[in-house]
């Protein structure tokens, strides 16, 4: 299940995200990464994010236990495959801007939810945390780069 997670999270990242013209024209502050970096980041974490999922579902010592993860672990999802569309997509980035803070808070949950039950799994989501904090910082300085935006 964890494994499903991460595929389709990456699958999805994968096929709303246009790189196009648009994208290419915005400018970037000086500490965005190359586009290359980005899929082997994002398999990388959610690999990692999975695992952890793993680890706290094994170490759950009940059911509420195990409906919690699931839970964190939805919202999650549901967070992570919304900012794409919105900034891509729509081609918002003030929108996602706006998104992108409850994604983070959501990686901070998973932190807590899966450490009550593993030691290891909070830190194997420590680098979704710094990407997600990192991709804060590179949404809010391309809407201060490139603002404003129209539908």
């Amino acid at each position: 299940m964890a494994g499903l997670w991460a595929v389709v999270l990456l699958g999805a990242g994968g096929m709303l995200t246009e790189v196009g013209p648009w994208y290419k024209a915005l400018r970037k502050p000086a500490l965005q990464p190359p586009a290359w970096m980005f899929a082997p980041a994002w398999t990388t974490i959610l690999a990692l994010a999975a695992w952890a999922g793993v680890l706290a579902w094994q170490g759950a010592g009940s059911d509420a236990a195990r409906w919690t993860i699931l839970a964190a672990y939805a919202v999650n999802f549901v967070l992570h495959v919304l900012w794409t569309p919105l900034f891509f997509k729509a081609k918002r980035p003030d929108w996602s801007l706006v998104e992108v803070p409850l994604l983070l808070l959501s990686v901070a949950s998973l932190i807590a939810v899966v450490g009550r039950d593993s030691a290891l799994a909070p830190w194997l989501l420590v680098p979704y945390l710094v990407w997600v904090g990192f991709a804060v910082y590179l949404n809010w300085m391309i809407v201060r780069l490139n603002g404003p935006f129209r539908a």
